[in-house]
């Protein structure tokens, strides 16, 4: 931790990364979309460089990723690593998708027409299977509301043709972290799910993090049984929608599955990079000759 004028500008916290005998650390947190550490908006470069000083006479290397390139605190720490004498070497893991939500304007209705009308069709022919309802969940029904998105995950391709190792709200799986994550009451007003039941039987969901005008789409996953009516395109109209009245104006959805991105409308936003910041001396010059075995190994 840094401090400026008695009051705290930089906090970054690191576990050991890999053999005890390379002296690596890494920031550790979720692989998305939070992994870099607290850099207050008046820190100068004065904290910087203290932090970077501090960090040699304890670790060789520092792992930060993946982060956007847009990441502000992450963004001025590489800059001044590199100002210092330290090598900092990417790989790329993705690009993040986007989208902007557009404002509710008189005569321009969204979604458009013809997407309301596909979507009436497909609601139409999920309601032969029972009595479809659509809520929205936030603070007050976690942690019980996990066991809903925990039921529709253990019947979604996830559970059946992964490894498992992506559930987040099963028991095998993440939900540990959530329960834990929602004991902060903070944290608890900021996540927010859709849900679509049919016949009170959990079919679909969406989770997010609500962070003011700006949504992180987390986790989305519905029952195979309903497939053919599109219940996760369904559900995530209705979701955007709430999302917009409620003042959301953007929607980050990370990288990966960007199909059905594009057919809602996402664009590609900022690139995805893991970092290895690397002190001066012995450590930056083993960077420099192998730093593309690190590159590399983004693709392997």
């Amino acid at each position: 931790m840094v401090e400026q004028d008695d009051a705290p500008v930089l906090t970054l916290p690191f576990v050991p990364l890999g053999p005890r005998m390379f002296g690596m650390a890494t920031i550790p947190g979720c692989y998305w979309p939070f992994r870099s550490f607290g850099l207050a908006l008046e820190a100068g470069e004065t904290a910087l460089k203290t932090a970077l000083s501090t960090l040699a006479n304890h670790v060789n290397g520092l792992r930060i990723g993946p982060v956007y390139d847009t990441d502000p605190a992450a963004t001025a720490l590489i800059a001044a690593a590199r100002a210092q004498g330290w090598t900092a070497i990417d790989r790329t893991i993705g690009d993040n998708w986007s989208l902007d939500l557009p404002l509710a304007r008189e005569g321009q209705p969204w979604p458009r027409t013809s997407t309301l009308r596909k979507n009436r069709f497909h609601e139409k022919h999920l309601a032969e299977h029972g009595v479809p309802d659509w809520r929205f969940l936030s603070g007050a029904d976690w942690p019980a509301a996990f066991a809903d998105l925990g039921a529709i995950e253990q019947t979604s391709w996830i559970a059946h043709d992964t490894d498992r190792t992506g559930m987040k709200f099963t028991a095998d799986g993440h939900l540990a972290f959530w329960q834990a994550a929602v004991a902060d009451p903070v944290l608890a007003a900021m996540f927010r799910a859709a849900l679509l039941t049919v016949d009170t039987r959990p079919a679909a969901f969406s989770f997010d993090i609500d962070t003011g005008e700006l949504l992180y789409a987390v986790a989305n996953s519905y029952d195979p049984r309903f497939a053919k009516h599109s219940p996760g395109k369904l559900l995530y109209w209705r979701n955007l929608v709430a999302a917009r009245d409620r003042g959301i104006r953007r929607v980050d959805w990370g990288a990966g599955d960007s199909g059905y991105k594009q057919v809602i409308g996402a664009t590609i936003d900022a690139p995805i990079r893991d970092w290895l910041l690397l002190r001066p001396g012995l450590p930056a010059f083993v960077g420099r000759l192998f730093g593309w075995v690190w590159r590399r190994s983004a693709t392997s």
